[in-house]
């Protein structure tokens, strides 16, 4: 079945930048046919199924390129500590609780957030990832799964084994999942385990998925314990050579960031999860200047506290430009592309999404601009960065099937969901 969404104003996000005023978008089965002028379409398709989309600007849907979305059960549960003491003292205790069952209505939980925040892919690294897997087929979110790996230890062949079983994922969910190795971090996994997790990502031909650099001690222990910065480590150990998806990156010093341009290593950019555990700031501009993919992430509800990309992209504009001192960081267009574009890059899922052509998957959303903080209507960009919420994505398309219209979801039964995660925050937390 086609589907077309007409009398709409399209930002394409493709290379040459095209903004279409009054265009239309024509979806055939999961995959846009054409974006763009009315004039250039060379046929009528009166059998087709239309949306009508005056008032409504039309993007790819963000990308969110780091989190743990079952971690939705734990929002609000432990503040204002730092980073190791909350993993240490609260969030691990409480993980041995959950079950599979657990991650996947926590997973649900976290995609119909991210949904109505016009989400239509992330990127996850956690536990119990073949519920995560069956929370996505479900809901028809894109999604790129990586088991969290530490150690070893001796949970060790059984997450190996989960790594095996998410593979088998990739035929299944209409193509809407890939899959990453994801060694949880530097202090997580011993140098002869990080060669592990480098041979599995060879194995099965996929890229890595690490945490990396997020906290001053974090490089103070490498540095003492190894001699060197954890990015170096990871290039002395060969995990560049493969891609990589490199979240946080907060604290890196002039040779890490040359390290990080020349092996092409994507990064994901936590503004809201780095501020609240008092993290730091990545050196976003800079990373950019140097060429590096620059993209978004949330990291889990647990320390951000949700998972809207588009607060993302604002916060991260906004405070590049106060530390920077230079109001011209960070720009309203550059922050857009990294969270669509360049968020799908950094995913190597750019031949499949982040931009609306001809041949890409159709993952559109739609944003009512028909608000008072829309207007006047001028730069399209630069209202949605500094003037636009999440609560203005108003339909969102993720494979040419429509998982929210009028901001209702039509996958997700949320009454559902929030009853069985209820009985799981009672059970875990009291």
């Amino acid at each position: 079945m086609k589907l077309i969404i007409d009398n709409i104003d399209i930002i394409s996000m493709d290379e040459a930048g095209h903004f279409y005023r009054d265009g239309v978008i024509v979806i055939d089965g999961d995959t846009i046919e054409y974006a763009g002028a009315k004039s250039g379409l060379k046929a009528d398709h009166p059998d087709a199924k239309r949306v009508d989309g005056h008032g409504m600007l039309a993007l790819p849907g963000f990308v969110n390129t780091h989190t743990h979305v079952a971690m939705t059960i734990f929002r609000g549960y432990a503040n204002d500590m730092a980073l190791w003491d909350w993993l240490a003292e609260k969030i691990w205790p409480a993980e041995e609780l959950l079950t599979g069952e657990d991650a996947y209505w926590a997973t649900l939980l976290g995609a119909a957030e991210m949904i109505q925040a016009g989400v239509t892919t992330f990127a996850d690294m956690y536990m119990f990832m073949t519920q995560t897997a069956r929370a996505v087929e479900d809901c028809g979110i894109r999604a790129v799964l990586a088991r969290g790996l530490s150690g070893p230890d001796g949970s060790t062949d059984e997450r190996h084994r989960e790594v095996e079983e998410l593979r088998t994922w990739r035929t299944r969910a209409q193509g809407r999942i890939t899959t990453m190795i994801g060694p949880h971090s530097i202090y997580t996994c011993s140098r002869d385990y990080l060669k592990v997790c480098k041979g599995m990502a060879e194995k099965h031909g996929v890229g890595i998925h690490i945490h990396l650099s997020e906290t001053e001690q974090e490089v103070r222990d490498c540095i003492r314990e190894h001699g060197c910065t954890p990015v170096r480590l990871l290039m002395e150990l060969g995990l560049f050579d493969l891609p990589v998806l490199a979240a946080h990156c907060v604290h890196l010093n002039d040779e890490d960031i040359e390290i990080l341009a020349e092996s092409g290593v994507r990064v994901s950019h936590n503004p809201s999860s780095n501020l609240k555990l008092s993290s730091g700031f990545a050196p976003v501009t800079r990373l950019l200047e140097r060429g590096i993919c620059v993209a978004f992430g949330t990291d889990g509800a647990a320390s951000n506290n949700n998972l809207s990309v588009w607060k993302e992209m604002t916060l991260a504009s906004l405070i590049a430009k106060g530390q920077s001192g230079d109001p011209a960081a960070l720009p309203a267009k550059t922050a857009l592309r990294m969270a669509t574009a360049m968020g799908a890059k950094a995913l190597s899922l750019d031949k499949v999404t982040g931009s609306l052509e001809k041949g890409k998957k159709a993952d559109i959303i739609l944003i009512d601009t028909n608000k008072p903080h829309y207007f006047p209507k001028g730069d399209r960009e630069v209202n949605l960065v500094y003037s636009g919420y999440s609560q203005d994505v108003d339909t969102v398309i993720v494979n040419g099937r429509i998982l929210m219209a009028g901001r209702e979801l039509t996958t997700i039964d949320m009454d559902r969901v929030h009853y069985e995660v209820d009985k799981i925050v009672s059970r875990i937390l009291g």
